[in-house]
């Protein structure tokens, strides 16, 4: 009886091991994405070149690269390495990393990179615990988190290591990754001779959001499902994984894409149309539409929580906390139940008054940004913690607003340069209005104190 090549190695170590751990990157030039991080010339991997490697946070979403780029330092550093986990380990444990970094030190002239995954589940006290070891040099700490560092690592050891931000990866790396894994006979899937289509290539990425452990976990789980459908390949003909494949692997439905995927935007399109054209009715059918497909509900909430900025604002300041409350009542109750709380977000967006001048204004100020570059703070508003500072003028004039009727006192906040610029423009709808008549008021007392200001040559 012949059996499958896949039966037969399934059995041994290295199959053993799930596909994304097999195809982990072993040095930089394996690493596929994030070259703004660890592309030649940059700072980490020429830290790791040189092996002079210094205490980082590595922060990112799930499957980006965070401890693999852990292990490429192990390998390639001459420093004794110690892998931690924050979800098992505690004080008692923490000490006797210290205590065996003490030992390589003494014995072995050897510095101790410690990795901690997930260091956000440290507490302040564990944290605390290797802080001075770490600002000694006794240990060079890596610390991987999902998590802002700036709320979850407390600020004396964040500010001895240097935060380096992964972002999700894009879909051309997720592709290359697919495709280097489907190639590779010896730690990947190429003995099996399998060919992905472009279809079901796309909708495996959309679905792994930039996570590469899991496209490349449901990938092994696909080719699993298309070799027990097809069976044994003929001759040197490659087996095809389909969509159907895909869908079964990941217990969800593609949607109804062209092979470009402009239905997935045409869909979004007329969603978010629909809400900007105050359309309740047809909000809920395009809402509908999506998520029967089986797009992503998480996907389709943050596209209102952006409209509820972009195209409603301070028009209805309650349009923003409701989106935001639907999502987290959405992840809470999970489908169908929560699709409820998306519609009723849907339904507020489109019956709300609407403005898009906060959008408008935050895009004339990143222009003019971009055009006048780092103007100067001026003076009166200046930090003055020392007396030096003080004797320079830093805060000097400065006016208390509260010390002042309607906690208003007409003084100048922008850069010299920008002086009477007025980015903001409120439209007359909803609590937008209220902000105009406000606005247009403090704004009057501005420009009669600027007036008064001006030499009597320029009058």
């Amino acid at each position: 009886m012949t059996e499958d090549l896949f039966e037969s190695a399934v059995n041994t170590d290295t199959e053993s091991r799930p596909l994304a751990e097999r195809m982990r990157p072993r040095s930089l030039q394996e690493f596929i994405g994030q070259q703004e991080v660890v592309g030649p010339g940059s700072l980490l991997a020429e830290a790791i070149r040189n092996d002079r490697i210094f205490s980082i946070l590595l922060w990112g979403p799930p499957g980006t690269g965070k401890t693999t780029l852990a292990r490429i330092v192990a390998q390639s550093s001459r420093s004794h390495f110690v892998h931690f986990s924050a979800v098992l380990s505690g004080i008692k444990e923490i000490r006797a990393v210290i205590e065996e970094a003490r030992e390589q030190l003494k014995m072995n002239h050897r510095r101790t990179v410690l990795f901690v995954d997930e260091i956000h589940r440290f507490n302040k006290a564990q944290q605390d615990a290797f802080l001075h070891h770490v600002e000694s040099g006794l240990l060079t700490l890596i610390g991987a988190t999902t998590e802002n560092p700036s709320f979850e690592v407390v600020a004396a050891l964040l500010s001895r290591c240097r935060v380096v931000t992964l972002k999700s990866l894009e879909a051309k790396d997720l592709s290359a990754i697919l495709q280097q894994a489907l190639s590779d006979s010896e730690r990947g899937l190429g003995r099996y001779r399998l060919a992905m289509a472009d279809a079901a290539e796309a909708h495996l990425i959309r679905a792994s959001d930039g996570d590469a452990r899991a496209a490349l976990n449901n990938l092994e789980m696909a080719a699993f499902l298309t070799m027990a459908r097809q069976g044994p390949p003929a001759d040197e003909t490659r087996r095809q994984i389909e969509v159907a494949d895909i869908e079964k692997a990941i217990q969800q439905k593609a949607l109804q894409y062209d092979k470009s995927g402009d239905e997935h935007y045409n869909l979004i399109s007329a969603f978010h149309k629909s809400l900007r054209g105050s359309d309740p009715d047809a909000a809920l059918y395009w809402l509908a539409r999506m998520l029967m497909a089986g797009e992503d509900p998480l996907y389709v909430a943050r596209r209102m929580v952006r409209f509820a900025s972009e195209d409603i604002g301070n028009a209805d300041p309650y349009a923003l906390r409701i989106t935001m409350a639907a999502m987290e009542a959405f992840r809470f109750i999970g489908p169908p139940e929560g699709e409820l709380a998306l519609a009723q977000a849907a339904v507020y967006l489109a019956t709300a008054a609407k403005s898009n001048s906060i959008y408008v204004a935050y895009g004339q100020v990143r222009e003019v940004i971009r055009k006048t570059g780092t103007l100067p703070v001026p003076l009166h508003i200046r930090n003055a913690p020392t007396a030096l500072m003080k004797d320079l003028g830093y805060g000097r004039d400065y006016k208390y607003a509260h010390d002042y009727e309607d906690a208003f006192v007409p003084q100048d906040y922008l850069p010299e340069k920008l002086q009477g610029t007025h980015f903001y423009q409120p439209r007359e709808r909803g609590y937008e209005k209220l902000i105009k008549q406000r606005l247009d008021q403090w704004r009057r007392q501005l420009a009669g104190r600027a007036q008064r200001r001006r030499p009597a040559d320029e009058l």
